[in-house]
């Protein structure tokens, strides 16, 4: 479901997304014939789902596609009759409940009605229920560009024979009728889509067919919903369970019920698939996701807890047979579901406080919308949960204002990461683009299609393809090489990034050769070349220590090889000790001293690497035959490229670790020349210290004597800090005055937060129904501070985190507390004594 090497998509959102280079030409499959399931995932961009996810029944963020596919062999007849087949004689499903959609055809495209599927169709099924599909309905698009065709879908009609008897199940085809819904989409490609929007004829015709495992179950086993299939069942039964709450007796929890099953099996085969949540990317997608449904449990089933990670057992009881990866990865799942709930349910809570203040500050009973935005994009709170909120206190929102806000957001999002792509310019028909990179860092290429592409990032660059290169593609964490290509002229063009795109290894250029059809030899940048493969062998020899070190239970769950530093995710259940991390990292260095030669062993079959002890990387997707990467007991299954020895590495050094995720911890680390650097600066900055020190012969016994004195000084300078607020608390007493029966104080000191504290609270033990603000201004920021005696603040109904929130806009800023001490702060000092002259009002 996590897509590793298509920078085009982050999850597969169909089941055609692993097939793409073939439809594209790009490869040859081992069969022109293959049926499979496919987990998808559809929440973002043109298929999103997610806002449906729950409020229906039929909706699903991740669901399996069960599809079957022609790769230039049979096509439309085939197609149809095979399906028909398998539903009505197979599943015995009653041809009596089925309509069957065709195209009708685009004037703008120029497609006629797709009467081949009318005329195969009228051989199964009576001609009025073959209905006629638009262009959004029954023309599928790979994307803007690239293999699209008409396609033919299957619906199915599961009403009750007395609402068929009122409404005619053609009427409620394509009309989200929950009970009148797709459950198979026959897609014919046989067009291209140009960039300029023209169609043109594929050299071979394909079919791809999509069915829904979830809907299909929902007919098969007789049920109005997907929710009510044993697919779902077992889930709910937990959640009731977890949350003491009943589904089936009111729309609210359903809903609530419903978006938390669907999203945990989401995040569950996210994980285990190898996505973490995170802020950005495929990561923050998941994380969405995830905090969708733990919003739902805490505003609908009470749920003030982390409860969704208890629902994996169940999950992966009723699952792992069919997907081993959920049983190898439940720990983590577990893990890390509960540590994103923790952390989002802290951030509902500082959300609550937010929006508390904003609806302090607000005039009238209308909420800022851009306030709202601001609580939504800022801090992740919830617009929905602000919405129910403000209607629960009697409020309503500025909705018109947050969706302009949302939108001006997505815009600037859609400018930031647009791309302009061109229609590939074929110069030699060639569909094999070897990888000699292994064995050569040059070679003599020629280019055989180019396209340009643009963004706002890096403006207008063109995209390459060779016959062959020695150009590795950025894949399994490691980074795409850079180099150039030389002309027989002499003439360079720079390649500056190296991608993989189904099954391409396209080379990114600033320009485009003079002369495309010359022969030029590729170059790859070999300094940057080296210290990336010094680092990639250093992750394997990282893995290696670690498993030593602190035990077999350690996997990696991720890296980032780069030619400056390498980051290695891994699995351990508690912070590495400094004494663990020298360890590791003195095993590592060991193993470089040893001057390890590499064994490589490439087209191994799988399962004899796996057998023989090589261990494969989370996340990562492995064909029948694999390359096997060893040095001396490290043993891994690895594309990347590496040293040829050890001793190249030179020095290995960790720089930092520290938490990803629950249960995972990452290491940051750098090597080779990176690693000389480090050492230089280190003795530049000691020769520094030494200098400063007055080239002391042990300057750790000098920074220890300064440490010494410098404490020493602290505490004198905390002294007369105190004394100075003791006598400031005496001179205050003088100026307390009674005003309607309140000893009132309202004054500008020139102490720090702290010390007004303490200020505040002697003076309130001593002085009964106080009641003081005091205003300072700290290096340009105003604080406003106001102490009320407890009795005081019951008995004449004050609140000070009331009155500092609304003291706080004459100093352009804002605060809270408790009833009787809370403070602000404020961008404006000048408006202090505007605060103060205010405070007397609140007692007058």
């Amino acid at each position: 479901m996590v897509i590793k090497n298509d920078p085009t998509l982050m999850f597969t959102n169909a089941g055609m997304n692993q097939f793409k280079e073939y439809f594209l030409d790009h490869g040859i499959p081992k069969s022109t014939r293959v049926t499979d399931t496919q987990k998808c995932l559809r929440v973002s961009g043109k298929h999103n789902d997610l806002e449906e996810v729950g409020m229906d029944t039929y909706h699903h963020t991740m669901f399996e596609m069960l599809g079957n596919w022609s790769f230039g062999d049979y096509f439309k007849e085939e197609a149809i009759a095979w399906a028909w087949e398998l539903l009505t004689k197979v599943f015995k499903i009653d041809k009596d409940i089925l309509y069957v959609t065709i195209f009708e055809g685009d004037k703008k495209d120029g497609l006629s009605k797709d009467m081949e599927s009318y005329n195969f169709w009228k051989k199964h099924i009576s001609e009025d229920r073959i209905l006629l599909g638009n262009k959004k309905d029954n023309f599928w698009e790979m994307g803007d560009q690239g293999p699209c065709g008409p396609c033919s879908e299957i619906h199915v009609d599961i009403r009750s024979v007395e609402e068929k008897a009122k409404v005619s199940g053609a009427a409620l085809v394509n009309n989200d009728h929950p009970q009148v819904v797709e459950v198979w989409n026959l897609v014919f490609m046989q067009f291209n889509r140009k960039a300029n929007g023209d169609l043109e004829k594929l050299p071979a015709q394909h079919v791809d067919t999509g069915m829904g495992f979830e809907r299909l179950c929902m007919v098969l086993q007789g049920k109005q919903s997907n929710y009510d299939t044993d697919v779902f069942t077992p889930l709910l039964k937990e959640i009731e369970l977890v949350t003491n709450h009943v589904y089936g007796k009111t729309e609210q929890t359903d809903i609530a019920m419903r978006v938390i099953a669907d999203h945990v099996r989401a995040v569950a085969f996210a994980i285990a698939d190898g996505q973490l949540p995170s802020n950005t990317g495929a990561g923050y997608v998941i994380r969405r996701i995830l905090r969708r449904a733990i919003r739902y449990g805490f505003s609908f089933l009470d749920q003030n807890e982390p409860f969704i990670f208890k629902l994996i057992h169940t999950l992966s009881s009723q699952m792992k047979d069919a997907f081993p990866e959920l049983g190898a990865q439940k720990n983590l799942v577990v893990n890390v579901i509960k540590e994103e709930e923790i952390s989002f349910l802290r951030t509902l809570e500082q959300g609550l406080l937010l929006l508390e203040s904003i609806i302090g500050n607000t005039k009238g009973k209308e909420v800022s919308g851009s306030k709202a935005f601001e609580l939504y994009d800022t801090y992740g709170f919830p617009i929905d949960l602000t919405a129910l909120i403000l209607r629960e206190r009697g409020y309503t929102l500025d909705e018109k204002k947050f969706d302009e806000e949302l939108q001006k957001q997505k815009e600037r999002s859609r400018a930031a990461t647009k791309i302009d792509t061109g229609d590939w310019q074929v110069l030699i028909d060639d569909n094999e683009e070897e990888f000699i990179g292994y064995d050569s860092l040059s070679t003599k290429v020629k280019i055989t299609k180019y396209r340009r592409v643009e963004s706002k990032k890096d403006g207008e660059m063109f995209q390459l393809v060779f016959n062959l290169t020695p150009f590795y593609a950025e894949s399994g964490g490691q980074v795409g090489d850079k180099g150039y290509l030389e002309c027989p002229n002499g003439e360079i063009t720079y390649i500056v990034d190296t991608k993989k795109e189904n099954n391409l290894i396209i080379h990114n250029t600033k320009t485009l050769p003079l002369n495309i059809n010359n022969k030029f030899t590729a170059i790859v940048d070999a300094k940057q070349r080296a210290r990336t493969s010094s680092n990639h062998t250093a992750t394997h020899l990282l893995h290696q220590g670690l498993r030593h070190v602190l035990g077999t239970h350690v996997e990696q769950k991720g890296s980032m090889v780069r030619s400056g530093y390498l980051r290695f995710d891994f699995s351990h259940f508690s912070r590495v000790t400094d004494e663990e991390l020298i360890a590791v990292q003195d095993f590592v260095n060991a193993r470089i001293r040893e001057q390890i030669p590499l064994e490589e062993r490439r087209n191994v079959p799988y399962t004899q690497a796996v057998e023989e002890g090589a261990i494969g990387l989370f996340g990562e997707k492995y064909g029948d035959t694999v390359r096997v990467i060893r040095f001396g007991e490290s043993m891994e299954l690895c594309g990347g490229t590496h040293v040829k020895n050890t001793g190249d590495i030179w020095h290995f050094i960790i720089t930092s670790e520290g938490a990803v995720a629950a249960g995972v911890r990452r290491i940051e680390a750098i090597t080779s020349d990176a690693a000389k650097d480090y050492f230089a600066e280190q003795a530049k900055a000691f020769q520094k210290v030494k200098a400063v020190l007055k080239n002391t012969k042990d300057p750790v016994k000098a920074i220890e004597n300064l440490q010494e004195e410098n404490g020493t000084l602290k505490k004198q300078v905390e002294q007369l800090l105190k004394d100075k607020a003791s006598g400031l608390k005496n001179e205050l007493k003088h100026q307390v005055k009674e005003v309607n029966g309140v000893n009132f104080l309202a004054v500008n000191v020139d102490l720090d937060a702290g010390a007004i504290k303490d200020v505040a609270f002697n003076l309130g033990n001593e002085i009964d129904n106080l009641f003081a603000v005091f205003g300072t201004d700290q290096g340009g920021k105003a604080i406003l501070t106001c102490y009320i005696n407890k009795e005081l603040a019951k008995k004449k109904d004050l609140n000070a985190g009331t009155i500092v929130r609304e003291l706080g806009k004459y100093i352009q800023g804002g605060g809270g507390g408790q009833p009787f001490f809370a403070t602000a702060g404020g961008k404006n000092p000048a408006g202090i004594p505007v605060a103060l002259e205010k405070v007397i009002d609140y007692i007058k």
